[in-house]
C-alpha cells in the first residue's frame, strides 16, 4: 500500500504540499500532489471545479476508501493558504527546515494536517473495515461559497455519508494535544443603513441629517446584552466594525449613513433571529439592515467522539485535552449538519503569520495520533 519511501513521513509529504502555492481559492498542483499522496493508497479520488467570480472557481477533492462493512470515518480540510504577504526570512512557497521546525505558508494551517492524516493513512493496516474519507477544499480561508458545501453536494450525490468527522484544523494552543474544539459560534454580518435627505449645513431644516439617528441605532445596538454564556459558550457579542458616511464637503448633511456590526453568538441564537432583533432596534429611528450569516453555532455535546479524540490524544502525548468552543468559525459548521464532528490539529500560534511554522515532533505525532483515532472509529 506505500506510496514510496516517504509515504509515511508527515514531514516530506507536508514540504510537497507547501511547495506548491495556493492562495485561496486554490487549484491546480497542489492538489495533484494530494491526488499522487492518495489514489497508491487505494482512495478513489473525485476532483472537481465548481463556481464563479467573484468567489470562484474553486477545486474540491473528495477521496474515499472502503474495506468491508464497518463505520464510514471522514477527515475534512483545506489546501488553500492566505495570503504569505511581504516580509518572510524566506520564499514561503519553498519549504525549509530550520533547526527544529518547519517554516512555510500552509505549515501550520492546515498543509501540515492533511499531511499528517496522509501518513497515518499511510500505516493503517490493510484489511482494516470501514471506510475512510477525505473532504478537502480550496476555499476556507476565502468566501467558502463553492468549497465544503459543494463537497457536501458531492457527497449526497455518492450516497457517502460519514458517521464521524474530524477536521484538522490548528486547534491545540500551548502544546500539541491541549485544546480539541467540540463547536464554534455562529457569525453574521450586518449592514444598518439610515437614509436621510442632503443639504447645505446652513439650511438644516431643508435637509434631514442621517446621522444622530444613526448614532442612537448604534447606541441602542451596544447596550443589549445578547446572553450571559452558556455551560460550552462564551457570551455572544456584537462588535461595530466600520461607519461609513462619504461626506464629500464639510459644509453639507449626508443623505445617508451606514455601520457594519458583527455578531459572534452562541447556541441560545440563530442567524435569523439576531437579524430580526438587530431590525427591530434599527427600525425605530427609520434604519433599515441588511445581512449576511457566515455560520451558524454547533455543538458536539461531549461523548464518544470527543473521548475517542482525547484518548488518543492522551496515549501519544500525555496530555488531557481541554474540550473548547472558542475561536472563529470553520468550516465544521457546515459538516456537522452530517455527523458529530470535531477539530483537532497542530498549534496555531503561527497560523495566518510571516514565517509560519511547525514542530517537526508535532508533525510526527499528529501523524500517530491520527492513525490511532483512525483505527478506534473504524474498529470501537
Amino acid at each position: 500500500m506505500s506510496m514510496n519511501s516517504t509515504s509515511a513521513d508527515p514531514v516530506a509529504l507536508a514540504k510537497r504540499l507547501i511547495a506548491c502555492p495556493s492562495v485561496t481559492p486554490a487549484r491546480g498542483a497542489v492538489f495533484d500532489a494530494l491526488e499522487t499522496m492518495l489514489s497508491p493508497l487505494g482512495f478513489t479520488v473525485d476532483r472537481f471545479v465548481t463556481g464563479e467570480a467573484p468567489d470562484g472557481p474553486v477545486e474540491n477533492l473528495l477521496a474515499w476508501r472502503t474495506t468491508g462493512a464497518g463505520p464510514h470515518f471522514a477527515f475534512a480540510g483545506h489546501l488553500d493558504v492566505v495570503p504569505p504577504g511581504p516580509g518572510w526570512t524566506a520564499d514561503p512557497f519553498s519549504p525549509q527546515i530550520r533547526g527544529d521546525l518547519l517554516y512555510g505558508r500552509g505549515a501550520v494551517d492546515m498543509k501540515g494536517a492533511i499531511a499528517a492524516f496522509v501518513a497515518a493513512l499511510a500505516d493503517l493496516p490493510a484489511d482494516l473495515p470501514g471506510t475512510v474519507s477525505l473532504i478537502i477544499t480550496g476555499d476556507e480561508e476565502g468566501p467558502a461559497t463553492y468549497g465544503t458545501l459543494a463537497l457536501m453536494e458531492r457527497m449526497a450525490a455518492r450516497e457517502l455519508r460519514p458517521d464521524l468527522c474530524l477536521v484538522g484544523e490548528p486547534t491545540s494552543s500551548v502544546r500539541l494535544g491541549d485544546v480539541v474544539k467540540i463547536g464554534r459560534r455562529g457569525s453574521v454580518n450586518m449592514w444598518v443603513r439610515v437614509a436621510g435627505s442632503q443639504g447645505h449645513v446652513a439650511y438644516p431644516h431643508l435637509a434631514d441629517n442621517p446621522i444622530p439617528r444613526l448614532i442612537r441605532i448604534l447606541s441602542a445596538i451596544e447596550a443589549e446584552v445578547l446572553d450571559e454564556g452558556t455551560d460550552w459558550f462564551q457570551p455572544s457579542n456584537i462588535e461595530i466594525t466600520d461607519l461609513e458616511v462619504g461626506n464629500p464637503a464639510h459644509n453639507i448633511i449626508p443623505g445617508a449613513a451606514t455601520a457594519r456590526i458583527s455578531i459572534r453568538f452562541n447556541d441560545r441564537h440563530s442567524g435569523n433571529s439576531l437579524i430580526e432583533r438587530i431590525a427591530a432596534i434599527a427600525a425605530t429611528e427609520g434604519g433599515t439592515v441588511e445581512a449576511k450569516i457566515s455560520g451558524e453555532p454547533f455543538l458536539t455535546e461531549p461523548g464518544a467522539l470527543s473521548a475517542l479524540v482525547a484518548g488518543a490524544i492522551l496515549d501519544v502525548t500525555g496530555i488531557e485535552a481541554e474540550l473548547s468552543t472558542t475561536g472563529g468559525t470553520s468550516d465544521a459548521r457546515f459538516l456537522s449538519r452530517l455527523c458529530p464532528v470535531v477539530e483537532f490539529g497542530l498549534n496555531n500560534a503561527t497560523m495566518h503569520k510571516l514565517d509560519e511554522a511547525v514542530a517537526l515532533d508535532d508533525l510526527r505525532n499528529l501523524a500517530r495520533i491520527y492513525g490511532l483515532i483512525i483505527r478506534r472509529a473504524l474498529n470501537p
